[in-house]
């Protein structure tokens, strides 16, 4: 009979019993259609209450996990059918074909369950006329509340008069620096960054500026010196579960960073789109510096790739030019998707979706951190991706080939490289675009007797 494993877990013991389901699901301990132990046993088994296990049970049904059919029990639901990977769409989950570690996606979990229920509450509403129309400033005003709620949970208080709803934090970013650079200044970023932050100066004729980090993040003295000799007024970075890095910035490096930037007047876009995937973190950049802040935040990472909402937080001398920026680049945000997102943070299915990403974050990093014991990993547990630092005698380019010969695919250091002759032999993985935890193992295994091989094909001579 399968037994929560509630070891390490605190607060209420009906919410452990829930949180023990949900991580006994993303392992594969538990799987689709199997049935849950009677109510009454389990609290046997456990020594606890009839009352804390239904609670239990309660809570997993809420959060997705689990559906109960009367007079058959409780099961694991079904979330419906994966395709093979003939479909053509590089970005899809397939069962077969090779393991994918560079999309830096959330798991595969409940959205279609809970899209199916919102989608059949939205069926019934008198206001479907207004999702497919042009929608004000008024009309987005319930939108702009649920958004500061949710930037509440990262430990920052937010107004919704001072947020701005974008097409998901990448389309933020854009519209960041569409509103406040010009062809030719100078963007200071770290020395690894969001790729298409990379694409994305390129095309608005900035100059990138690397900033030296060192194990901390971010580093406060190179951010100074920078500032002195560019004269650089924006400053992009993500000092959160950092891409490639995972470094996560202390709060009292993001108070050195907030200092600097006072001292130079330095505008800060802070991309916060992995901050709900943490617990327990430091508040953002912008709760030391919220006068010079532009805190991006999204949806996409945390809770569906696919429901395209993202959230600024400005202060206010800049909210005018942003919103100049988001019409110019889309006019307005799908006003059926802001729907579904204020929904889903204000009845708490927000809250459900992410805390499950967390737990198959939680779970694949144990794996990775058990399959590549042994190997430089830099990783957090509760982040997506890991940051693979290579054998000396690997390079990263013949890594990533013989991988991919192998059946599994990474990137390398070269795609988040500001200078590209400065890249480390490292790979990025992510694990959390897989649909199972068995193609994790199977192509974390590769990758290990890949690192296990005493030299790097690439290097022989023939």
């Amino acid at each position: 009979m399968w037994l929560p494993d509630l070891d390490g877990k605190s607060g209420p013991k009906y919410q452990s019993i829930a949180l023990a389901i949900g991580e006994s699901i993303a392992s594969g301990s538990l799987k689709e259609r199997d049935r849950l132990p009677p109510q009454r046993e389990l609290a046997y088994q456990l020594g606890v209450s009839l009352n804390t296990v239904s609670r239990a049970y309660c809570e997993a049904t809420n959060r997705g996990f689990l559906c109960g059919e009367v007079g058959r029990g409780t099961y694991v639901r079904v979330h419906g059918h994966l395709p093979s990977s003939n479909t053509g769409n590089g970005m899809m989950r397939t069962i077969d074909g090779p393991v994918d570690f560079t999309l830096n996606l959330p798991a595969h979990g409940n959205g279609a369950i809970a899209l199916a229920e919102t989608l059949e509450t939205l069926k019934h509403s008198n206001a479907l006329s207004s999702y497919l129309d042009y929608q004000t400033g008024n009309d987005l005003k319930r939108h702009t509340r649920a958004a500061a709620s949710w930037i509440s949970r990262l430990g920052f208080e937010a107004s919704g008069d001072d947020i701005i709803l974008t097409n998901g934090a990448q389309h933020a970013i854009m519209v960041a620096l569409l509103a406040i650079t010009r062809p030719g200044d100078v963007l200071l970023v770290e020395p690894m960054t969001y790729a298409p932050v990379k694409s994305i100066a390129l095309h608005l004729g900035l100059i990138l500026f690397a900033v030296e980090m060192d194990e901390g993040g971010l580093s406060p003295q190179a951010l100074d010196a920078a500032c002195s000799s560019t004269a650089a007024a924006v400053l992009y970075c993500l000092p959160t579960l950092h891409t490639p890095t995972t470094i996560t910035m202390s709060s009292e490096r993001r108070r050195e960073i907030a200092e600097i930037a006072r001292k130079h007047q330095l505008t800060i876009i802070e991309d916060d789109v992995f901050g709900f995937l943490q617990s327990h973190r430091p508040p953002p950049l912008a709760g030391f510096a919220p006068d010079l802040t532009i805190l991006i935040s999204s949806v996409s990472k945390c809770l569906a790739p696919g429901l395209r909402i993202g959230y600024i937080h400005a202060p206010k001398r800049l909210q005018r030019a942003l919103r100049a920026a988001v019409n110019l680049s889309c006019w307005m945000p799908p006003p059926l998707m802001a729907e579904i997102a204020s929904m889903w943070i204000e009845e708490g299915t927000a809250d459900n979706l992410n805390e499950f990403q967390r737990i198959v974050a939680r779970t694949r990093q144990k794996q990775a951190q058990q399959i590549l014991d042994g190997h430089e990993v830099l990783s957090d547990p509760e982040g997506f991706h890991l940051w693979l630092l290579l054998p000396t005698h690997w390079r990263a380019d013949t890594f990533r080939a013989a991988a991919e010969k192998s059946g599994v695919k990474v990137l390398t250091g070269e795609t988040f490289a500001v200078e590209q002759n400065t890249a480390p032999q490292a790979v990025r993985l992510c694990l959390s675009h897989e649909i199972s935890d068995e193609r994790v193992n199977k192509g974390l295994g590769i990758l290990a007797g890949l690192l296990a091989e005493t030299s790097d094909p690439g290097l022989l001579v023939v």
